[in-house]
């Protein structure tokens, strides 16, 4: 069974317990500018700007991805610990690129400076990279 990305603009209980899963054990410096998991949680789902993996009914990884007119930025990427190294984030990024293709926008990737895990993404899925300031 594949995994399927979805925009999620209403969570499930279920659902907001596999986000705070997801974004448990992420970095300190992915949060920003929310101040923390839940606060990114809660932003993104009122914004409407969280798409997930969801796989067998579960989410496995989520991110923020904001559109504008003509670019698309993808950010807070996050895939559970336990699910890494399996294409979830590949996937997730491969799809919000077609979802803006589909309407007329680039995707790019939006990270802090120098971070190499967002430049490894990047290079890897042949992604541009805007980097914040940290």
């Amino acid at each position: 069974m594949p995994i399927i990305v979805e925009p999620l603009n209403q969570a499930t209980y279920q659902d907001q317990q596999d986000l705070q899963k997801i974004y448990r054990d992420a970095p300190e410096w992915l949060f920003a500018p929310f101040a923390g998991d839940l606060q990114l949680i809660e932003g993104c789902l009122l914004d409407g700007s969280l798409i997930a993996g969801r796989f067998n009914d579960r989410l496995l990884g989520a991110a923020r991805l904001q559109q504008h007119q003509d670019v698309w930025h993808l950010s807070h990427l996050c895939v559970r610990k336990i699910t890494r190294r399996r294409g979830v984030a590949e996937r997730l990024v491969s799809e919000a690129q077609k979802m803006a293709s589909q309407s007329g926008a680039t995707l790019r990737l939006l990270a802090p400076a120098g971070h190499l895990e967002a430049q490894a993404l990047a290079a890897k899925l042949k992604v541009p990279l805007d980097e914040l300031p940290t």
